[in-house]
């Protein structure tokens, strides 16, 4: 579940944030006012939510039939890496051009690389795939982060960012069992072909409402794009993609183009964060840095759990699907309860809470490789952790609302989704690495079925790297507060 937007606090080049000269109008945000904006936005964010739990579902078994399970973390931290440019982009769009213009791009960027990845007769043209659809993504969520920003009162934000984790609790149930169905009865690739359809819903739903709400928000800046921000935008995802490649090579050959991406990532990350990120700078930096720990450590883990419980322990793709619904339940659950009232004052204990219980998660999940321990585990395990992410990422996302001045709310929540691809490519493309050091490419050759040549080791290495930064994330927790 992941939501993903870019810059530096101090760039002009970025989305206009709320206009704080409006009167509240009062209301909920199914008030009449905001109820047809409100829908939109949920519809969008339910389309992404059931493309990815259907993906997730079939991922294991596209991987094996198109002999790509040495690339299987590359179908993942390959949508984040050009999200990372497409976050750029879309905060310089939004902000000369209103959040509409990305918003309807992404989405049909986003239902062109499902297409691309449906019919793919190959695992890297599967990735490139993977790849367009991170465009359209990275579009598409600094467009919703905008018109929550521009079009909502702050006490109605919380309910908003609960909203989009409510979202996710139908397609958590229904998209394993559907997803499931599909991959074993007509095929993995009618998973992807068939999702573009439900694109049209958000289109039909939320045109009227956010061509209102942008008349009634009109845009201020008309200036070009910042060539230096989308250079840097550029340099980050290549070399995010150059590192993800090394990883993958171990092997003398792979010292280069590893050489070249952090030479490329390392500058561009300086420069699209806010200042003090990566030493977790009190206040808003660590704000910044924890949505990347957060996502980074629960989706990378999470990558690899349907596969696990598919070669491990013999399921069958729904099964190991509906492993992750309980996540997706829980999350919601975790999300609202931090928007409720007077949850406020305990905003810093929440968030570490939610990383504690994130790790605990994790680490619970690798006990499932143990052939004593119950298949269902993994599923209670996942349930504790969505708990923790709902109750973090939302409350990280409020947190930053809250410690950002108005003219650099866009800004912020820019950087706030920038660390969430960043985390997310990161951490993704180490477990790949893990992965495929550790034996788990050997599972090419591997039916479905139990052990393949030392990978459940690898699986548990992969697991506990991810608890590990979890547990990092509730220990800087505590940096959250800006010094008085």
């Amino acid at each position: 579940m992941t939501t993903a937007s870019p810059t530096s606090v101090d760039s002009p080049s970025i989305p206009s944030g709320p206009v704080p000269s409006e009167p509240d109008p009062g209301g909920g945000v199914m008030s009449g006012r905001f109820r047809a904006l409100t829908l939109g936005i949920v519809s969008v964010v339910l389309v992404i939510a059931f493309e990815a739990t259907a993906v997730n579902t079939a991922m294991p078994t596209a991987a094996r039939q198109l002999n790509g399970l040495g690339l299987y973390a590359f179908a993942f931290s390959g949508y984040f890496t050009t999200t990372l440019f497409a976050l750029v982009v879309s905060g310089q769009w939004c902000d000369r051009r209103g959040p509409l213009q990305p918003l309807f791009t992404g989405i049909a960027v986003f239902g062109a690389g499902l297409v691309v990845a449906g019919t793919a007769p190959g695992m890297w043209v599967f990735v490139a795939g993977r790849a367009i659809q991170g465009l359209g993504g990275g579009l598409v969520i600094v467009a919703l982060y905008v018109v929550v920003g521009r079009a909502y009162p702050e006490r109605l934000r919380p309910a908003v960012f609960a909203a989009f984790s409510s979202a996710w609790v139908l397609p958590s149930i229904v998209g394993p069992l559907v997803s499931g169905a599909v991959t074993q009865h007509l095929g993995w690739r009618w998973v992807f072909l068939a999702v573009p359809v439900l694109i049209l819903l958000p289109l039909a739903v939320m045109g009227p409402a956010l061509a209102r709400s942008e008349r009634e928000h009109p845009v201020l800046k008309g200036a070009g794009f910042d060539r230096r921000r989308t250079l840097l935008a550029a340099m980050a995802a290549v070399g995010a993609g150059l590192l993800q490649y090394a990883g993958q090579r171990r092997d003398l050959v792979g010292l280069v183009p590893g050489i070249a991406g952090a030479a490329l990532l390392a500058p561009a990350v300086l420069g699209l964060l806010p200042k003090r990120t990566l030493r977790a700078g009190r206040g808003l930096p660590t704000v910044i840095l924890l949505r990347g720990l957060a996502a980074g450590a629960f989706l990378g883990a999470e990558a690899f759990v349907p596969l696990m419980m598919t070669t491990q322990r013999g399921l069958s793709p729904t099964l190991s699907g509906l492993t992750l619904t309980s996540g997706g339940l829980t999350w919601a659950l975790g999300s609202w309860l931090q928007g409720r009232p007077g949850a406020e004052r305990y905003r810093e204990a929440m968030i570490r809470g939610g990383f504690v219980l994130t790790a605990v998660a994790i680490a619970a999940a690798a006990l499932v490789l143990v052939p004593a321990v119950p298949a269902w585990m993994a599923s209670v395990a996942w349930g504790v952790g969505g708990i923790g992410m709902g109750l973090t990422v939302a409350s990280v996302s409020v947190l930053m609302m809250k410690l950002s001045a108005p003219e650099d709310a866009g800004a912020n929540s820019a950087a706030l989704q920038m660390s969430d691809a960043l985390g997310n490519v990161l951490l993704t493309g180490l477990a790949g690495v893990l992965f495929a050091a550790l034996g788990g490419g050997s599972l090419a050759a591997a039916h479905e079925g139990a052990g393949a040549d030392g990978s459940p080791g690898a699986f548990a290495v992969i697991l506990l790297v991810m608890a590990a930064v979890a547990a990092l994330g509730a220990l800087l927790a505590g940096r959250v507060r800006a010094r008085a």
